[in-house]
């Protein structure tokens, strides 16, 4: 045996050691942590939070070992893996869902897209009732969101469709949403809306993967669309996010966005794929200046890291079960809350959709006898997690006094729900950490709340 193969076996031997004293580490330090006996009153119910096993760790010790510390062998596992699991054509891991909708809708801004190309005044169509980033990177490049209400009484809390063309005008350029909550917005008719009208459908689905509309995921039906692995949704790296497209032009602007901006498409370690390095002529640049640095788009660094993609390919085998779960405690839910409609609006799936849920949403109701306040002050005293739909109404908040009342953005027609989510509305989790007593616990503590008002 060489001292070159010497040395491979004992690699492989030392890994093996140490994956396996790090399953004994799981077994010993974390699962009696997550198998811990729940004690109604006094232990604490997570609105969200990670679930793992020994793999995701074996799996993070080996990239470690590894000390390959930007994106390699696991992030092309994972983006390959992702993408056949969406069924699109390319998926690009980046450092957490908000850069995620960064480059996405950057990606639209592209001078690779010609005419198509978003430019500064022109419109994307969105809601308020959301999370800050969805509409931010419009904001930042000068773009114009233009704010349309959702529906509430219905239950599905999604943009209202109704209010699509009235929004429209010569200037729209993009229609950017998210799936509330992980409940599929109308991707039927806003797909043909976006079709019809000629404009970029960006599928904000970073609360929904897992989702399907029409028996087809959500996330696909879009130009462009992403997701977030931050702990609480439904896949985790801790930090991280993905963009997925099936358009090439798409993946090729955003690639070049995540990347620094820069022209060359070599991967982190690699050089001259292009077999033309010092043979470009781009720009103003002189002839045969170093493709590795020169950039077609003004970009950022936002790849995430082999470590978080590592955990990521163990969870993405798990996202079936994940949704499982998510629907049975969300089923289990509502069954238990059965006979409290005249105290709350209840979340309800889209027409044509199985939901991968976030939360349980509730919005409690006029006349109910007590207000969002009320229950989530009590919930929150007996150790139950609760969290508000997230901004509820962007434009109330003082981010935007900077630029209230000018032509920054504009509101077509009321917000009334918008507001009424803003003041009613409040959701508790569905995550797969939950066990039936936990959500026996939550149900009943509601349950006796409102009865008793």
């Amino acid at each position: 045996m060489t001292d070159n193969s010497s040395a491979v076996s004992r690699e492989d031997e030392l890994r093996t050691k140490i994956k396996d004293l790090t399953k004994e580490y799981y077994q010993l330090i974390h699962r009696p942590k997550q198998q811990a006996e729940f004690v109604p009153g006094q232990s604490n119910i997570s609105y969200a939070g990670r679930v793992f096993d020994e793999r995701e760790m074996m799996n993070l010790m080996d990239s470690s070992l590894d000390f390959w510390l930007t994106s390699g062998r696991f992030t092309d596992e994972f983006e390959k893996k992702f993408a056949q699991t969406l069924g699109v054509k390319y998926a690009l891991l980046v450092n957490s869902g908000s850069s995620a909708n960064l480059v996405a809708f950057n990606a639209l801004t592209s001078p690779l897209l010609k005419e198509r190309r978003v430019q500064r005044g022109d419109e994307v169509i969105t809601v308020a009732a959301g999370f800050p980033t969805t509409v931010t990177p419009a904001l930042q490049f000068g773009a114009v969101p233009v704010f349309v209400d959702i529906t509430v009484e219905d239950g599905t809390y999604n943009i209202d469709i109704s209010k699509l063309e009235q929004a429209l005008s010569p200037r729209t350029k993009v229609v950017m949403v998210a799936h509330t909550l992980g409940n599929p917005f109308r991707l039927d008719e806003v797909s043909a809306f976006c079709k019809r009208h000629d404009l970029w459908l960006v599928e904000d689905n970073c609360d929904a993967l897992g989702s399907l509309y029409n028996g087809k995921m959500t996330g696909t039906f879009g130009d462009i669309a992403t997701s977030s692995f931050y702990p609480p949704h439904h896949l985790t790296m801790g930090e991280g996010g993905a963009v997925y497209t099936s358009n090439p032009l798409l993946k090729r602007a955003a690639e070049s966005i995540r990347d620094w901006g820069r022209d060359c498409w070599c991967p982190s370690g690699k050089d001259n794929t292009c077999k033309k390095r010092f043979d470009w002529k781009l720009g103003e640049l002189p002839q045969g200046y170093d493709h590795k640095y020169i950039y077609s788009h003004f970009g950022y660094n936002l790849k995430a890291t082999d470590l978080q993609a590592s955990i990521g390919t163990i969870q993405l085998d798990k996202l079936s079960a994940f949704t499982s779960a998510r629907r049975q405690n969300f089923a289990y839910l509502r069954e238990a809350l059965n006979g409290l409609e005249n105290k709350f609006v209840f979340p309800k799936a889209t027409p044509n959709s199985e939901p991968s849920w976030f939360g349980f949403l509730l919005t409690v109701k006029e006349g109910a006898g007590f207000t969002r306040t009320d229950l989530t002050k009590f919930l929150e005293s007996r150790k139950i997690q609760t969290r508000m739909l997230f901004a509820g109404n962007l434009l109330r908040h003082p981010a935007f006094d900077s630029i209230r009342g000018t032509d920054a953005y504009r509101v077509c027609g009321g917000l009334e729900n918008t507001d009424r989510v803003m003041n009613n509305t409040f959701w508790i989790g569905v995550y797969p950490g939950l066990t039936e007593p936990m959500l026996r616990y939550m149900s009943d503590q509601i349950r006796e709340f409102a009865k008793a008002r």
